[in-house]
């Protein structure tokens, strides 16, 4: 692909990434709480859901993918349903930094996973990125497999770097508080802000 279209798409994708929303929104409050420990499977989990979109968009599966709706659906309520599983952990969890009242993250890795995903699959915005943006910024008639890796390289290093950011700026955020009193206030606050993603990927 030519370097101009891929900086295009790279400085889009990114201003798409940047905007707060509900993925931003889960990764953040699980940080400021969890640190940057389970992290990672978040951030994979969206990413390849924004490569199945990416699929999909070459592959010229609009008609499709509005047909599979309901399926689309019962991702984005079950990933919505995980995140309401986090929340009620964090507002129920003490202000201590207690080993018994973290999620472990060996039974919670893949949940995390499939939670990136299903925000990114269920989410209208990605959608309409890859499927109504992307063809008038790349000519998808002419994409050849060279470019298709090119540009998930592009998804990779871009949504990692943004997504990236939001969980350095939480976990430096996260040591500024240390009594009990205040990491049960960051752990509600947190738990309330990650039941509102659940709502808005719920509801979208």
């Amino acid at each position: 692909m030519a370097l101009l279209d891929l900086v295009i798409f790279a400085a889009a994708l990114a201003l798409a990434a940047a905007s707060p929303g509900p993925s931003v929104i889960a990764l953040v409050a699980r940080t400021l709480v969890r640190g940057r420990d389970g992290a990672a499977p978040l951030v994979a989990g969206i990413v390849l859901g924004d490569m199945v979109w990416l699929t999909a968009a070459v592959l010229g599966l609009a008609a499709l993918a509005a047909t599979l709706g309901s399926l689309f659906v019962v991702v984005r309520l079950a990933a919505a349903a995980y995140l309401v599983y986090l929340a009620w952990k964090l507002w129920t969890a003490s202000g201590r930094i207690d080993k018994a009242v973290q999620i472990r993250e060996a039974d919670s890795r893949f949940g995390l996973f499939l939670t990136g995903l299903g925000m990114t699959l269920g989410n209208p915005k990605a959608m309409a990125f890859y499927l109504a943006l992307l063809p008038t910024i790349v000519d998808l008639d002419r994409l050849s497999m060279l470019g298709f890796a090119e540009l998930c390289a592009i998804i990779a290093a871009v949504l990692t770097l943004v997504l990236g950011g939001y969980v350095v700026l939480a976990h430096r955020a996260r040591h500024l508080v240390g009594s009990v009193a205040g990491v049960r206030l960051i752990n509600r606050s947190c738990g309330a802000a990650m039941a509102g993603a659940a709502v808005l990927v719920a509801t979208k």
